[in-house]
């Protein structure tokens, strides 16, 4: 079963990790940065009038991610937006090893190409110390959502955690994972 999980994610982390040290002259191997975690998450606003909705989107997220989400809860009630204090707002997944791998290459080779109007994902997204976030606007673009049974097309957040120091660095490591970033 390895195996399979190993040719489907296709990720030689060897060869990206001898690439960064030759890049940047590190002279350990464990200097190199590396990417620690995937968080994935997704805002369901229509659980505070439809209880069903945070079931169909953490059965969405599931067959996306490969591991079940946490529901997330309101920490404080606002009234202006009709919300109560530890009502369901949301769901949030955090993947490492082989599944933050297998994810990362799904996203880079079948979900970020069937984009509408795709033209590259943005630099400025870096948050200054390594970390790289992306939204998207349909999970849908995810080939193991079914279209026929999605009842709401909903958006989700994606933050690429990693060990670099700096921007420039973590740029490199994503451009090694083949991240598709505009110039």
């Amino acid at each position: 079963m390895s195996k399979a999980k190993s040719k489907m994610s296709a990720i030689d982390t060897k060869k990206i990790v001898a690439n960064l040290q030759e890049k940047f002259s590190y002279k350990n191997h464990l200097q190199v940065p590396r990417l620690l975690k995937v968080v994935v998450t997704m805002g369901v606003k229509d659980a505070l009038v439809d209880s069903k909705a945070i079931d169909k989107a953490l059965e969405d997220l599931f067959l996306i991610v490969g591991q079940k989400p946490v529901i997330t809860k309101a920490k404080k009630a606002i009234a202006a937006f009709k919300l109560r204090e530890g009502a369901p707002i949301g769901l949030k997944v955090t993947l490492r090893k082989q599944r933050m791998e297998s994810f990362v290459w799904r996203l880079t080779h079948t979900a970020l190409p069937r984009v509408k109007d795709f033209r590259g994902l943005s630099p400025r997204k870096f948050d200054g110390r390594g970390n790289y976030s992306v939204g998207l606007r349909e999970h849908i673009v995810f080939p193991e959502i079914n279209y026929d049974r999605v009842d709401k097309i909903r958006g989700m957040n994606i933050v690429f955690v990693t060990t670099a120091k700096t921007d420039e660095e973590a740029k490199a490591l994503l451009i090694e994972y083949n991240f598709p970033f505009t110039n």
